[in-house]
């Protein structure tokens, strides 16, 4: 995975959006794999529209693409709204609950689904894993094997690369059901279609219409619950200017545009109480470091705001503001959005009113 700002630009410029709009589904589509750098705030989802627009598209043609940047920025804003409410079932208690674990089979990629399996052995590789795939294998989880969401939505947020834990909690609700108003299911007949397998006689294996009724499949019957840690590098002495202000990154923003062209203290904060709650891999804590050095002078600090603030005796501090911050204190930028509502209550309301910002 690049980390250099540049390749990162690049990356944008390679976007196919009117394909994406008709293949996105299937495992080879014209997604973008921006997701992480959005993730880490290198760039917006505000910044990737921009350069779109700026290249001609005609917003009616490349709709789906934007409407995707939309979601992104929708669980972000309920994530803001709900705070650590998210945690738990936001709109209605998940059904069918028999445990709070992961199946051994998911956590092991031994499902006996090839493209499940292929898909988390790609996730641990690499920390990506396609859309659908991750919709798939959250529907086993949850639905299927009767697992609560919760625990198995840490497990995939902990590999992911573009671990964003607003946007993975809800994702994982919706599936469940408990943050829509159906759980979602798919059959191997889907899976083949939009995986290229021909798989069958697996236990997903079924028409539609058995899902509710179907008992938990032998092979998703065992659980894990798995000990997630971060693994966080040394703390090293900072050399800090007190005369300056200190500008304050943390693994949700890592943008080198931020107020570059001003001098500053430039401290990437990691605070170990955030992942001991939100745990992620040595893969992401890595990747996230090496996207830092994108920007100028930074330097680490792993503690918490409040140690880094005191210790070094900080007066004017400033951050951008994300629902993991409300423990810090100073001037609070804003984040650059594709479109602010405090009416949130579904989706297609919030793009609706989106959609005739954006369009005119």
């Amino acid at each position: 995975m690049k980390t250099n700002f540049n390749d990162i630009l690049k990356k944008i410029d390679l976007i196919k959006p009117i394909q994406y709009s008709k293949n996105r589904n299937f495992i080879d589509g014209s997604v973008s794999k921006l997701s992480p750098y959005i993730s880490r705030g290198v760039i917006s989802t505000r910044y990737v529209y921009d350069k779109l627009m700026k290249k001609g598209y005609d917003f009616l043609k490349i709709e789906k693409f934007i409407q995707e940047l939309c979601w992104r920025d929708y669980w972000q804003l309920i994530w803001n709204k709900n705070g650590t409410q998210i945690n738990e079932d936001l709109k209605s208690k998940q059904k069918n609950v028999s445990n709070y674990s992961l199946p051994n089979s998911i956590n092991n990629a031994s499902t006996g689904i090839l493209s499940i399996d292929n898909a988390i052995n790609t996730l641990y590789e690499t920390g990506y894993m396609h859309n659908h795939l991750r919709m798939y294998v959250a529907s086993i989880s949850c639905n299927i094997a009767q697992c609560h969401w919760k625990n198995p939505a840490k497990w995939m947020y902990y590999h992911l690369l573009d671990a964003d834990w607003g946007s993975n909690a809800l994702s994982w609700q919706w599936v469940s059901g408990s943050n829509s108003n159906r759980k979602y299911y798919a059959n191997q007949d889907n899976i083949n279609k939009y995986c290229y397998t021909k798989q069958k006689k697996t236990f997903l294996d079924v028409d539609y219409s058995k899902f509710e009724s179907m008992e938990i499949p032998d092979i998703l019957i065992k659980t894990v619950d798995l000990q997630l840690k971060t693994i966080l590098p040394k703390n090293l002495n900072l050399n800090l200017n007190l005369n300056l202000p200190t500008l304050i990154y943390n693994f949700y923003n890592l943008d080198p545009l931020w107020r570059q062209n001003e001098k500053y203290n430039r401290i990437f904060l990691l605070e170990p109480s955030v992942f001991e709650k939100y745990p992620v891999s040595k893969k992401s804590i890595d990747f996230a470091i090496d996207i830092s050095k994108n920007i100028d002078n930074i330097q680490l600090y792993v503690g918490s705001f409040a140690q880094l603030v005191e210790h070094y005796n900080l007066d004017k501090v400033i951050f951008k503001q994300h629902p993991l911050n409300r423990n810090y204190k100073g001037i609070e930028d804003q984040r650059d959005w594709m479109f602010f509502s405090d009416d949130i209550k579904s989706f297609f309301n919030y793009w609706k009113k989106c959609k005739k910002e954006l369009a005119n």
